[in-house]
């Protein structure tokens, strides 16, 4: 899952997107490959910029990235902003969804191709960022250099943006990570000699301090206003414990995860959140003169995501979704599992105010094709409708047992396969509602988009007892 919270200094609002993967899961699982071995790749940090080296096995015309997410902002791809080829004779362009190297005269790609890299801090959609420290540091996640190979630029074209469903002729890459100033950080350790392959994870290089804690690590930018930071360190624990009393120990992910905290600056008239969550690890990024002094807008928005994210070491990593376009199960339920466990550890906390905008939102996205909103970019979808759907199936075990979204949620983590399907989602929601017009609804919503789709949801909640009322035509949460 990846989410950006941005407004001017005088107020704080969310826009949120899908990471694992958010994205998301909170990033998508990779396909399984034809070519288990992969190329071998160097990383190597030198003062404020970063030496990539590609050394190929075999001869291709054409290597794409398996990331090529757009930049949230812009919508334009974010590597050839970044990477600049130094071995002549190698172009990086942009084709279809992917980013590609070639050789300008045809033939194939070099067996050795190097890159100099001066690392962004920018959001993606969809995939995980570069975070950058204020003190020089820089965070990489460690699949961001996996690609595969393809026989020509024309078909880059034809290659979908869902790389779960296609074979791919290439797989994770081995990279070899290095720092000239001294040992890198990876999983809160440092290590003098790093090399990884298909671990989903972030290596830090420059200088960083780990601080232990009571079921929780951090690493925060030394520069990051202290207030940030100790809301940081007391409240996540909190959370995390209340899933592990509720849903039993994450699957995936450990016991004791790490929170990584960039500080990007006082920038002027800004206040800026951004962060994913990969297993294991939550990593957050601040920008902004708003946030050096505390204010509860920030420290609202922190909760929520620090909720949203720590949901994920349960829905998105002990059961991940299958395909991109089931990004809901996950997005959507970690949005209720949040606004419930926010809501039980603060009374005061208005969850009805957070439900309210993800009714609002599907309302809004759900008049198109549901399943298809990554592609439109309108990946909100995800969690707006997501979380309606959620509503609905929490109201259903109400009704059948009293119980809520975590007593639903439960017995769907138990898939031995690690994956939750719609399929599967969907079945959970008749068996406990004996009622399968509810999954014709959802599956119109998902597949074909509605007219109207406050009917659909009104007809949604009336059956399954989620109390509202019909304002206008606007579906308004009791």
């Amino acid at each position: 899952m990846r989410l950006h919270a941005l407004a001017s200094s005088s107020a704080l609002a969310a826009v949120v997107l899908i990471g694992g993967a958010c994205a998301a899961g909170p990033a998508p699982h990779r396909p399984a490959v034809l070519d288990e071995s992969g190329p071998q790749v160097t990383v190597t940090r030198r003062g404020d910029r970063l030496v990539v080296d590609y050394r190929f096995g075999r001869d291709a015309p054409v290597w794409a990235f398996m990331d090529s997410a757009l930049e949230t902002d812009t919508r334009q791809p974010w590597r050839p902003r970044q990477w600049t080829v130094e071995t002549p004779g190698v172009v990086m362009e942009r084709r279809g969804h992917y980013d590609i190297v070639r050789s300008a005269d045809g033939g194939p790609v070099p067996r050795e191709v190097r890159f100099r890299v001066t690392p962004k801090a920018v959001d993606l959609e969809a995939e995980y960022p570069t975070l950058l420290f204020s003190n020089g540091a820089v965070a990489l996640p460690t699949r961001q250099l996996d690609v595969f190979a393809l026989d020509s630029v024309q078909a880059a074209d034809a290659v979908p943006d869902d790389l779960n469903r296609v074979k791919l002729d290439g797989g994770p890459s081995r990279v070899t990570w290095r720092d000239d100033s001294g040992p890198v950080l990876f999983n809160g350790r440092r290590r003098d000699a790093l090399t990884t392959t298909d671990e989903r994870s972030y290596v830090l290089l420059g200088e960083a301090t780990v601080t232990p804690g009571q079921g929780l690590s951090t690493v925060i930018d030394p520069n990051l206003p202290p207030w940030i930071g100790e809301e940081i360190r007391d409240f996540a624990p909190h959370v995390g414990q209340y899933y592990r009393d509720r849903l039993g120990a994450p699957g995936a992910g450990g016991d004791t995860p790490i929170v990584m905290v960039a500080w990007n600056g006082p920038t002027e008239r800004m206040t800026s959140m951004g962060g994913s969550v990969l297993p294991g690890l939550i990593v957050m990024s601040f920008e902004g003169r708003g946030v050096t002094t505390p204010q509860a807008e920030i420290r609202e928005r922190s909760r929520w995501f620090i909720g949203h994210e720590g949901a994920h070491f349960w829905l998105g990593q002990t059961v991940r979704y299958q395909f991109a376009d089931e990004a809901w199960i996950t997005e959507g339920g970690a949005d209720l599992m949040a606004v419930r466990a926010l809501k039980a550890l603060d009374p005061a906390y208005d969850a009805r105010n957070e439900l309210q905008s993800e009714v609002d939102d599907c309302a809004d996205l759900a008049k198109r094709p549901v399943a298809q909103a990554g592609e439109r970019g309108e990946h909100r979808a995800y969690y707006a409708c997501g979380a309606v759907f959620a509503l609905a199936a929490e109201g259903a075990q109400r009704q059948r047992t009293g119980g809520d979204w975590f007593d639903f949620l439960k017995p769907l983590l138990r898939q031995p396969d690690g994956v939750l399907s719609r399929e599967e989602w969907l079945r959970g929601l008749t068996r406990v509602s004996r009622d399968p017009s509810l999954r014709v609804d959802v599956e119109r919503l998902l597949d074909q988009g509605a007219a109207d789709p406050s009917a659909v949801i009104a007809r949604l909640f009336q059956r399954t007892g989620v109390a509202f009322r019909l304002v206008d035509g606007r579906v308004v949460l009791n």
